[in-house]
């Protein structure tokens, strides 16, 4: 065998063990030859062999990115229609690879970050909050583990409530477990209120996090149609009740990613009352609920349950400090076994982060700084919808997002995400496709774009690049 056969083996062996993710740029021809101790001329040839294969391709001036396999994207695309036809069905879970690599290539590519599920971080007054953080560190020494069990810092505990109750929504401090992040949050409730091969309703389209913690714990999703601006489809999930057994409901009635809806106060409690009715928890995730557009914080799923059956989950990644993963939970009738399921599968969240933000929720202006990026994101969102509806071709539609970061786009039933967003990737850009907020093919045509960041003069020409490119496929 040649010694470029030899090389081109090698590469294909670490694409295939996932070293090289699809999308993803391989080694360039002469870090290559420096890596493999080859002639470059080897490396063309390896390379050339790799693309004959199907392995990867030449971008021109970008380098050499490995390809999806050909008979995989089209088993996608030919199923596309087929389960548009099909009523909701269970079906276990397989978002998470796509997802973590498109992460990694929001990170590793350096691109405009509309494809980013995460805030700017600049927006947040981290400096002041590690300020904190550096002085708490200074006074204790050590730290005596006991003091980090669940259910955490009493004093960011006494603020959490104390934020609720501001806002109308009284709640009992001893209802709150402190958690390293809303998805722990959500994984914990969830694992306290099903069991493996349950099956979990949950929004269509839904965050992917979701869909992660079902898989996770072994369970199956069952997607429920969603409306853009009143939420789940109430009289969809009660015939979905009566002809199966739902062990849990995950829902986002404010702000959810990607739609960016608030559920009506009546649908948000006739949604309570009809999983009331069948004895089934709802787990609620709500970490956009500081992000509102409105004149006022909105109502929560936890304010009409009677019955302890909501397992409310949230944290302030989203609206102060990504970095610390400060999250909690209020579990209902189910607080113990979330205070258990937490002690049992990270023991304790750490304690720096949970004084440093409650020493500044008790000293700051929290509330200043909210209204700040409250006012920055209702701008933002104006902004990229026009800049939407101005630069992407007739057939596009977009949702009105009424808190938070994030844009929902319907492009012409022709494109495929996926496609979108390996040549958006290309060119510097990075999208959220539609595939990663379900675990069929119903939103094929769908992209999600974060617009957390400052416009500048890179993101009007990624969005105009990306109306080229969608113009281009159509």
């Amino acid at each position: 065998m040649k010694r470029y056969e030899q090389l081109a083996d090698q590469i294909e062996a670490a694409v295939r063990r996932g070293v090289f993710g699809v999308g993803e740029r391989v080694l360039s021809v002469r870090r290559a030859s420096q890596q493999y101790d080859v002639s470059i001329k080897t490396v063309l040839h390896a390379y050339a062999l790799l693309e004959s294969r199907g392995v990867i391709e030449s971008r021109p001036q970008s380098g050499y990115f490995v390809r999806e396999r050909a008979n995989a994207a089209g088993a996608g695309a030919d199923h596309a229609d087929e389960t548009q036809q099909k009523p909701a069905v269970a079906a276990p879970v397989d978002v998470s690879r796509l997802v973590l690599s498109t992460l990694r290539n929001i990170g590793a590519h350096d691109a405009v970050p509309l494809g980013s599920p995460y805030p700017d971080p600049a927006l947040f007054p981290w400096r002041r909050i590690n300020q904190y953080a550096n002085a708490i560190a200074r006074r204790h020494a050590s730290w005596n583990l006991i003091d980090d069990l669940p259910p955490g810092n009493p004093e960011l505990i006494r603020q959490i409530a104390r934020r609720y109750t501001e806002s109308g929504t009284p709640v009992d401090p001893e209802e709150i477990v402190v958690t390293v992040g809303a998805t722990e949050a959500i994984n914990l409730s969830l694992q306290a209120v099903a069991r493996p091969g349950d099956t979990v309703a949950v929004e269509s389209p839904t965050y992917y996090a979701m869909l992660h913690a079902i898989e996770r714990l072994g369970m199956r999703a069952i997607e429920v149609p969603t409306h853009p601006t009143q939420g789940i489809d109430i009289e969809e999930l009660a015939r979905i009740i009566a002809r199966q057994r739902i062990a849990a409901c995950m829902v986002m009635p404010n702000f959810q990613n990607p739609l960016g809806f608030q559920m009506p106060d009546a649908r948000k409690q006739q949604l309570v009352e009809l999983l009331a009715a069948h004895d089934i928890p709802a787990i609620e995730n709500d970490v956009y609920q500081e992000l509102y557009y409105g004149a006022a914080r909105p109502s929560t799923l936890k304010q009409f349950d009677a019955r302890g059956l909501v397992l409310h989950c949230s944290s302030f990644s989203k609206s102060l400090s990504a970095s610390y993963r400060i999250g909690w939970a209020m579990p209902g009738r189910y607080r113990m076994q979330v205070e258990k399921l937490k002690f049992l599968n990270t023991l304790t969240t750490p304690s720096v982060p949970q004084v440093a933000l409650a020493d500044y929720l008790r000293h700051d202006g929290y509330d200043r700084h909210l209204r700040r990026v409250r006012r920055f994101y209702r701008q933002q969102a104006r902004l990229m919808s026009a800049m939407v509806q101005r630069f992407f071709p007739a057939g596009t539609r977009i949702s009105s997002p009424q808190g938070g970061y994030v844009l929902w786009v319907e492009l012409p039933a022709r494109i495929d995400s996926m496609q979108l967003y390996r040549a958006a990737l290309a060119r510097g850009i990075t999208i959220g496709p539609g595939y990663m907020f379900s675990t069929h093919n119903h939103f094929h045509h769908f992209i999600r774009l974060n617009y957390s960041y400052p416009w500048t003069a890179q993101t009007e020409a990624a969005l105009r690049t990306l109306g080229e490119l969608v113009a281009s496929m159509a």
